[in-house]
């Protein structure tokens, strides 16, 4: 590694850049770019390359889901979900009222809409308890992946089995009790819509200073960072709630130029169908795959599909971080008892991922945001798995609730 010694007017902790992952990431998102401009379109492209800033993001400032919930739960300290919901506020003041629009320089918009039932009750709590065994939700799965965590990359790749599993399931599911998407915007007009959920979205950010000033008197003071400026743009850490808005930010530049909200999960069933399908599982007569939007992925490359395409993204993005932060550093060794959970995690998550039309992101962030109902339900259900899943770690040899 290179010692990097750069200067700043303001005092910064001296930086070991990965240098070697740093250029191969770096060339690989030049070269991906310009391959997948030259074999899909510019489009495409640029949402390559949005996915890298999500990563990069997401790793600089460490924003999950997963650790965040459990550090509340487990020690009152709220500054995470704060920021997840000042992220959303931030997306919806925007998100509403170009959905109602319908579409933005010709491009066609749609939200991350879904239908309220059974299906998302349930799917939402096995995601919740399955990503406090696995150790990450679905950006997290990636963001971690990308910096080259080995035990993520077990969820990982039992996230993609759940998925599958879940697409195989879902007909079923969707015949239980359930109630059409309702949307905020639609239903209450924009003002209204807007207004409903950043007040939804400040009570949960309120209920979260009020436990935590119960905890411990006060809230918790930010830690200085060990670095200023330029220095920690480039090396991290960065802040939560810059952190936040600056996702906000790319998931509105994913709406105006995908046409739909940042997904991730149906991009691990998509990846686990083509599997599948190469070894002889004729998923395509699954009902799922005869569906025309996920019959037209199964049949194209995965470079066409927006969700696939960004998920490679972020994780370049991540591994990027990672080397320019100087902790890329792969761990081969995993316990089996963590390898177990992270299995378990992993398909409960995906099977989840998939009754209940998304994760973290594509149904929580981009489904609130988008001012649909099912996010609302999706958080709740999810938050309660995530407790079970909190209570069950220590099985596993994993961190849980304090004695």
């Amino acid at each position: 590694m290179t010692q990097i010694n750069a200067t700043a007017a303001a005092p910064f902790a001296p930086v070991n850049l990965d240098k070697g992952p740093v250029i191969f990431v770096g060339l690989a998102f030049v070269l991906g770019a310009l391959a997948i401009g030259q074999a899909i379109d510019t489009r495409q492209a640029l949402l390559f390359l949005i996915g890298g800033l999500l990563g990069l993001t997401l790793y600089h400032a460490s924003f999950g889901f997963t650790g965040g919930w459990r550090r509340f739960v487990v020690e009152r300290r709220g500054n995470a979900i704060r920021a997840q919901m000042l992220m959303i506020a931030a997306a919806s003041v925007v998100f509403i009222p170009l959905l109602a629009m319908g579409s933005a320089n010709g491009q066609p918009l749609v939200g991350a809409f879904a239908p309220v039932g059974v299906s998302v009750l349930v799917g939402a709590a096995m995601f919740g308890l399955g990503m406090q065994l696995g150790g990450g939700c679905g950006s997290g799965t990636l963001f971690t992946v990308g910096g080259g965590s080995s035990r993520m990359l077990v969820t990982l790749i039992f996230f993609i089995v759940g998925a599958v599993i879940g697409t195989a399931h879902l007909p079923w599911w969707l015949a239980l009790p359930s109630v059409p998407e309702i949307s905020l915007g639609r239903a209450l007009g924009v003002p209204g819509g807007v207004i409903v959920t950043l007040v939804g979205l400040g009570a949960v950010a309120v209920a979260t200073v009020l436990v935590e000033r119960r905890a411990h008197g006060g809230l918790e003071k930010a830690k200085p960072a060990p670095r200023q400026g330029l220095a920690r743009l480039l090396y991290g850490p960065w802040p939560l709630v810059g952190a936040g808005l600056l996702l906000a930010g790319l998931n509105i530049a994913t709406l105006l130029t995908a046409g739909h909200p940042w997904s991730v999960t149906f991009g691990f069933g998509l990846w686990g169908a083509k599997i599948a399908q190469a070894v002889g599982v004729p998923v395509e007569t699954w009902a799922f795959w005869g569906w025309p939007g996920p019959a037209k992925a199964l049949g194209s490359s995965v470079l066409a599909d927006v969700t696939s395409l960004m998920n490679f993204g972020i994780i370049l993005g991540a591994a990027l971080a990672a080397g320019l932060a100087g902790k890329f550093a792969p761990k081969v060794k995993v316990p089996f008892a963590s390898f177990l959970a992270a299995a378990i995690g992993g398909v409960l998550m995906g099977y989840g991922a998939r009754l209940s039309f998304g994760c973290n992101v594509g149904a929580l962030f981009s489904g609130i945001a988008s001012g649909s109902v099912h996010g609302w339900l999706w958080f709740a259900s999810a938050f309660v798995g995530s407790l079970g899943g909190v209570a069950l770690r220590p099985l596993f040899g994993l961190d849980g609730f304090k004695k």
